[in-house]
């Protein structure tokens, strides 16, 4: 029995649509056609029924009244909320503060063109006859990643932490150490395409990834560091920040000056030759030049810093050596002079402080 009612059913249903159409036809071909024209014509400004558009049924709304229907939908998404994490943060934004925007227009436009696609019988009988077309239309976003990267770099500029290089430096007359630090900074580029995904898949929460970044410089970078301490009379030689030796030197007399501060060895020499520096003062009646060997200022080994004048050298008046006593320049035992020397490269950092 139920499957003759169905049978039934489907006949009427059938018979519907076979008098709908030949009355049509009928009105095409008997003279009438310029009413079905006009018909279709003034139906124009209205979309065909069944049409919707992201699940908002716009049937028979005319552009305007689909537009506003369609945007309350766009809103719902535009205003949603989206979570962004980064190091323990959070941030609340929203798809449209990152430029995020929906193509209403452009869907609109397309349920009013469904129309386009059919005969103008096709058009009349689903208009006449109501009949549902049963086609839902996607609405197209659009995505400004300029703006989600000028987020993201916001995102970046709280969260970063810089990496610290290890230091050995003279800081208000004393000696400055640190350790190196590592850094954490957010992977900009990925950043930026994880927070678009989620903006695409309709997400409201987002970890944005961060990334280690290691010092340049650690305590095993820092090398050889030379120390003259002019309170102490005394040389310490750094190994990152380990004394690994010292020794008594002679720094200026008073009236000279053993400038304090953070300088460089530039040269060095053994058995050097001593050029007089000031033979029209403190070296009037002395030699203009002195070649290597016993009585040489410079002793057997110099350290030539970039302070001007100012060596590191040997000497052979070894009862100056823990006094003030030099013009300005660092003065060592014949033997210490010639033990440091290998162990100071080039290029080694020379730290004098008060």
């Amino acid at each position: 029995m139920a499957r003759g009612r169905h049978t039934r059913r489907a006949i009427g249903r059938g018979w519907v649509v076979l008098v709908t159409t030949l009355a049509l036809l009928v009105a095409l071909g008997g003279g009438s056609a310029y009413a079905a024209y006009h018909y279709d014509r003034s139906s124009s400004s209205h979309i065909m029924p069944g049409v919707s558009v992201a699940g908002v049924d716009v049937s028979g709304m005319t552009r305007e009244q689909a537009v506003r229907a369609v945007e309350q939908r766009a809103d719902l998404t535009l205003e949603a909320t989206l979570t962004v994490r980064a190091l323990g943060h959070r941030w609340r934004v929203t798809p449209a503060s990152l430029g995020t925007a929906a193509d209403v227009q452009g869907a609109v436009e397309r349920a009013f063109q469904v129309a386009d696609t059919m005969s103008l019988v096709s058009r009349l009988y689903h208009r006449i006859a109501d009949r549902s077309m049963t086609l839902d239309i996607p609405l197209g976003y659009t995505y400004d990643r300029s703006k989600v990267e000028a987020f993201v770099q916001q995102v970046s500029d709280r969260v970063r932490e810089p990496a610290v290089n290890a230091d050995f430096s003279l800081v208000d007359g004393g000696l400055s150490m640190h350790g190196a630090k590592t850094g954490l900074e957010l992977k900009g580029k990925l950043a930026t395409d994880r927070v678009v995904r989620a903006l695409q898949e309709r997400r409201d929460a987002v970890r944005i990834p961060v990334r280690t970044v290691h010092p340049e410089v650690t305590v095993a970078d820092l090398g050889k560091t030379i120390v003259v301490d002019l309170s102490e009379n005394h040389l310490y030689l750094y190994e990152g920040f380990k004394v690994v030796e010292d020794y008594p030197v002679a720094t200026a007399a008073p009236g000279y000056t053993t400038p304090v501060g953070t300088w460089e060895v530039v040269n060095k020499a053994e058995n050097p030759t001593w050029y007089n520096p000031a033979p029209d003062g403190w070296g009037a009646g002395e030699p203009l030049v002195i070649p290597p060997g016993p009585g040489n200022p410079l002793g057997t080994r110099a350290l030539y810093l970039n302070a001007p004048g100012i060596r590191i050298h040997g000497t052979y008046s070894s009862s100056s050596i823990g006094t003030h006593a030099s013009h300005g320049c660092i003065r060592m035992y014949i033997s210490d002079a010639e033990q440091l020397y290998p162990l100071v490269p080039i290029g080694t950092k020379v730290i004098i402080k008060p």
